[in-house]
Parts: structure tokens; C-alpha cells; sequence
């Protein structure tokens, strides 16, 4: 008997993913069907899949209860290799826009939604743009990596910044040096991070800042997935970084242009310290079935 797979498929800022419902958490998707679910000449095709699960009844998710109780849902998200990631900037606003246009949640003007993640509670709020997430804590990690890329000419230092994800930000000088990289293939980090990490290369616009927003270009190789059009958590650790690089002065909002669109990253302050937000477009494409037996 056929078991018919039924999926969503979304994206924010052309990063793009499967959704799917699994509110009991009985669906546990092996690394393999993740991988043949997001190749895209033999499966639907995406950069990540995100389970729709409650948190109640995933391992993770009973951990996040206790410290918010109001995050019933849990972004149950894996990487297109199927590898387990904590957290997605752009993957949460997709998630928020699932479960509102699924009737699962409403999010009234205002209201606070809040969900679960590997990387810790994740409060969103709708905006003009589409939703903003906090991002919450950050923290600076070692400036000791050189990085090394195709079609980069020389090797360049790095800096480490965790967003709940790691991540390493590389600054290159012009756009087109920006553009003629090769990144089919992952970025080679000295010392090679032990989790791996998502790289950045970030070119900062001249004038650094407009109207007292900083302006950043950025493309990204994210581990497990390869180049993204778009890297939400990547693209708050770039405007952190450059934000580091520039020094005292510069400013707490930027806005930050990778292939797929423009996104919004503002720092501010919480009685736990500095968080950071991210802001952009999340969209849902079109629902699909398939035969589970096929992945």
C-alpha cells in the first residue's frame, strides 16, 4: 500500500525548504529520504527540511518547555545532507508563516509567537517585511582561522561568531572578487572547527553607512547544504562581524544583500545582554504528496 508523503514547500529569500506536519512526532525521516527529498533533479529539491513537530514530544522540545512554556511548536530542522542543524534564521520565518497559513497558530499585530529550535527558544513577531526573529545572544569566538576558497587568490582571516549556529565571517575588498568565487566547493578553515561552521564572505558597500544603516554584501556556503541564495543565520553573524570590524561608531542596524534579496539585521539591548533580530520575507511556494517508499 502506497504511504503518501504531504509536504510544503517554502522559502525566504530563495533559501528554500520542505515543510511538513508531524505534530505527534511519529515521522522520523531517515538521512537518506532528507537527502533524496532535497536533491533537485531526483526530489523536490531545497536547502533543508523542517519537521513541524510539538515540542511536547521531541527530546529537545520538553528542554525548551521548561525555560518557555508558550513554545508548543518545534523547528525540527536538518540540513539537505540530512545532518541535524540547531538553528535557521530564514527556516524560522518560513516556519512561522506554515503554521499561521496552516491555521495551526494565529499571530495577531503585535502578539509574540515563540518556538522551539536545537539552538534555544526563538521569538517572532509579523512586520512590514514579512516577520522578525530574535535571534537572541550572541557571542564573538577566535579571529585565528584562515580561510581559503576557489578562485580566492590568497588566504584570508576569518572571524568565528555563534548565532546558536557557528559561523565564520570573511571580509573580501570588492564585489567582483566576491562574485568570481567558486563555491561549489566548501571553503578550506584552518584550524578546521570541530562541528564544522557555515563561512561567510562579506563586502562592506562605500560608504559603509547610509543613513545611519550599514550596508554589506554577502554569499555563503553553509555546511551540510553548500552555497544558499540566502543564510539567515549567516547573514546576522556577517553584520555582527563587520560591525566588530568597524569599531566603536558604527551602527546597531544594518542591511544585508545576498543573491536571494535583501535582509534586516538590528542589535539591541535585553536585561540577558545584547540579542539580535533578523528580518525578511518568508514565503510559502505550493503543498505536494509523494510516495514515502520512493525516498
Amino acid at each position: 500500500m502506497t504511504k503518501l508523503f504531504d509536504f510544503t514547500k517554502g522559502h525566504g529569500t530563495g533559501n528554500d525548504f520542505v515543510l511538513f506536519l508531524d505534530a505527534e512526532g511519529k515521522t522520523q525521516l531517515t538521512p537518506h529520504q532528507i537527502a533524496k527529498l532535497c536533491d533537485r533533479h531526483f526530489g523536490v529539491g531545497a536547502d533543508g527540511v523542517i519537521r513541524v513537530v510539538k515540542s511536547a514530544n521531541l527530546e529537545d522540545g520538553a528542554a525548551v518547555l521548561k525555560e518557555e512554556p508558550n513554545a508548543i511548536w518545534f523547528m525540527d530542522y536538518y540540513n539537505s545532507d540530512g545532518s541535524v542543524a540547531e538553528m535557521c534564521g530564514n527556516g524560522a520565518r518560513v516556519f512561522a508563516r506554515y503554521l499561521i497559513d496552516k491555521g495551526l497558530v494565529k499571530l495577531a499585530e503585535g502578539e509574540t509567537l515563540s518556538i522551539g529550535t536545537r539552538g534555544g527558544v526563538r521569538d517572532i513577531q509579523a512586520n512590514l517585511a514579512g516577520f522578525v526573529v530574535d535571534m537572541g545572544r550572541w557571542r564573538l569566538e577566535s579571529d585565528e582561522y584562515t580561510v581559503s576558497a576557489t578562485n580566492l587568490q590568497v588566504h584570508r582571516p576569518g572571524q568565528g561568531i555563534n548565532v546558536g549556529n557557528p559561523h565564520i565571517v570573511v571580509a573580501l575588498a570588492t564585489n567582483e572578487e566576491l562574485a568570481g568565487l567558486d563555491l561549489s566547493r566548501a571553503p578550506i578553515v584552518e584550524p578546521a572547527p570541530m562541528h564544522g561552521a557555515n563561512i561567510e564572505f562579506v563586502v562592506p558597500s562605500d560608504p559603509l553607512v547610509k543613513d545611519g544603516v550599514g550596508q554589506i554584501t554577502m554569499r555563503v556556503h553553509e555546511r551540510g547544504s553548500g552555497e544558499t541564495l540566502s543564510c539567515g543565520t549567516g547573514i546576522v553573524a556577517a553584520a555582527l562581524a563587520t560591525r566588530n570590524w568597524a569599531g566603536s561608531g558604527a551602527p546597531n542596524q544594518w542591511q544585508v544583500k545576498v543573491p536571494g534579496g535583501t535582509l534586516g539585521v538590528r542589535m539591541f539591548a535585553t536585561e540577558e545582554g545584547e540579542h539580535v533580530g533578523l528580518s525578511g520575507a518568508a514565503e510559502l511556494i505550493y503543498d505536494g504528496s509523494l510516495d514515502l517508499s520512493s525516498l
